[in-house]
């Protein structure tokens, strides 16, 4: 099977590409990347050059992504601008990206009647309250909160359009947040544990008890696969671990994985927009026969910390930049409402 995977290089694609050549042994991938600073190369280099190329080119480039459509047989479409403060400060990158690029790929698709799957987030549905008991499923209604989540709502809806108005064989994922290897520095996860690396304390946006659905990014991409191998063209499914966790619960879970006392963190003043909590009723996906193996939050955050620390080349020049990016938008401020008092937080993975 010959498959084209556009953002490869980032987070989620280049695990997706390293899973899918360790497990499937027909498989060959192009991975069409632009290589912005949130791409490494360095998460394909070790790859099989046989088996996995990467071309550096935008996926809005409709000429360029027409070509590599035309000679593969499945897109599993990642390609995205994905982080929360960058769109507040750059809106129109992420519709050009988010947007323009997933309709460049469908109709490049569309053309050559190629299956395509499209990787979405759960933060379309905007947020729930954090004692609401519900969850979010296919039929919840679209509430972006951010520029980057309104992008990938009008990206969802461009996908349901094409498989409606040209027949297009495509199927949409919403995931919640994942975590793991070859995470960027600037997303919260990785932000700590290298902060931590550096002798540094954690950092919470406001009072750190907006919630989080995490699942780990093997898991994930393995409910890719059974997306694209069982599920239904013109479907929506839902990827989630049951792994609710504030943002508070994170971090005392790092700090008790580096010795340091628990509540040993800063506050930074809050987001604007800041969704309040997700949560994933996946059963659309689980009904394909999929489950998700990495159930033990506290124990998946181990390892994470446990391959940052052993990569630092991989992560330094991107960990400075990230910081550097943030001293420029945060400044130090006290918890905007009650912070729990110690043991008020449930521990990770309970």
């Amino acid at each position: 099977m010959r498959i084209l995977v556009t953002g490869g290089a980032g987070f989620i694609g280049s695990n997706f590409v390293r899973r899918t050549l360790a497990t499937r042994p027909d498989t060959r991938v192009t991975v069409l990347d632009k290589l912005t600073y949130a791409a490494n190369p360095a998460s394909l280099a070790d790859l099989d050059a046989g088996r996995c190329r990467l071309v550096e080119g935008d996926v809005c480039d409709a000429a360029l992504v027409d070509k590599l459509v035309a000679d593969a047989d499945l897109v599993v479409h990642f390609a995205a601008e994905s982080h929360n403060d960058r769109s507040l400060r750059e809106p129109a990158a992420f519709v050009r990206t988010n947007v323009e690029g997933t309709v460049a790929v469908l109709t490049a698709c569309a053309r050559h009647d190629v299956r395509l799957h499209h990787i979405s987030t759960d933060e379309v549905f905007g947020d729930l309250a954090l004692d609401d008991p519900a969850r979010f499923t296919p039929q919840t209604p679209y509430r972006p909160s951010s520029p980057y989540s309104a992008s990938k709502a009008s990206a969802d809806h461009f996908v349901r359009a094409w498989v409606r108005s040209f027949g297009l064989r495509a199927t949409i994922s919403n995931c919640s947040n994942n975590y793991g290897p070859r995470q960027h520095p600037e997303k919260f996860i990785p932000r700590q544990i290298l902060r931590l690396l550096s002798g540094r304390p954690p950092r919470v946006y406001g009072t750190g008890e907006n919630v989080r659905d995490w699942i780990h990014v093997d898991d994930h991409n393995d409910a890719v696969w059974a997306i694209i191998e069982r599920g239904e063209p013109g479907q929506t499914y839902l990827i989630g671990a049951d792994g609710e966790a504030s943002n508070l619960d994170v971090v005392r879970a790092l700090n008790r994985a580096f010795g340091r006392d628990a509540d040993d963190f800063e506050h930074v003043t809050d987001r604007p927009g800041h969704d309040r909590r997700y949560a994933i009723d996946a059963a659309s996906t689980r009904a394909l026969g999929w489950t998700p193996r990495h159930m033990d939050l506290a124990a998946g955050l181990a390892g994470t910390v446990d391959w940052y620390r052993a990569n630092e080349p991989w992560w330094r020049a991107a960990f400075d930049a990230a910081e550097d990016f943030y001293a420029a938008t945060e400044r130090r401020a006290a918890p905007t409402a009650r912070v729990p008092a110690r043991g008020a937080v449930r521990d990770v993975g309970n």
